[in-house]
């Protein structure tokens, strides 16, 4: 019985994992998010975030998102609407769709793709059809959305955020 127990465990390990991830995950503008609202159609929506991660919210005027978790966005939301709106809001958000990270040089299709928690080099340049015959398997470089910072030859380890470049080059042997 433990056994069974201790497989379930496993077996549920990363949709927990993922969920706090998630929980963490800093918002900006390109999101798509749900908010929900227990009980409350009206205030429940999805809203993709503008270009200052901003949002129009009733009752509660302009949000800012960007540089938020979505913990905190939710607790915000919460706040607002406890007291003058609400006797106790239940309020989850939810990122539906995330911003994109990019994919160019040396695999078979270069381009934008929707960022995964958890995402790393070798993932986001298999989710790019892999690498071409003349791609250099090290001399990949990352830039990261966050700082503009630019590193080279990265492994395909590294993790891979909202908005980094990543960029392979080619191989001349």
């Amino acid at each position: 019985m433990i056994h069974r127990f201790l497989l379930l465990l496993l077996m549920f390990l990363p949709f927990f994992s993922g969920a706090a991830e998630t929980e963490q995950y800093v918002l900006d503008d390109g999101d798509r998010i749900s908010i929900k609202v227990y009980g409350e159609e009206d205030l429940s929506m999805d809203i993709l975030l503008s270009t200052r991660g901003r949002f129009d919210y009733p009752y509660l005027g302009r949000l800012e998102a960007a540089g938020k978790s979505v913990g905190q966005l939710q607790r915000i939301i919460e706040q607002g609407l406890r007291g003058d709106y609400l006797i106790d809001p239940k309020v989850t958000v939810n990122v539906i769709q995330f911003r994109k990270f990019y994919v160019n040089g040396e695999v078979n299709q270069p381009g934008g793709y929707d960022y995964q928690p958890g995402l790393t080099i070798g993932k986001a340049i298999a989710i790019a059809g892999g690498f071409t015959d003349r791609a250099s398997r090290k001399k990949i470089q990352k830039t990261e959305a966050k700082n503009g910072r630019t590193q080279k030859n990265v492994g395909l380890s590294q993790t891979v955020g909202p908005g980094d470049i990543i960029v392979v080059d080619q191989s001349f042997f």
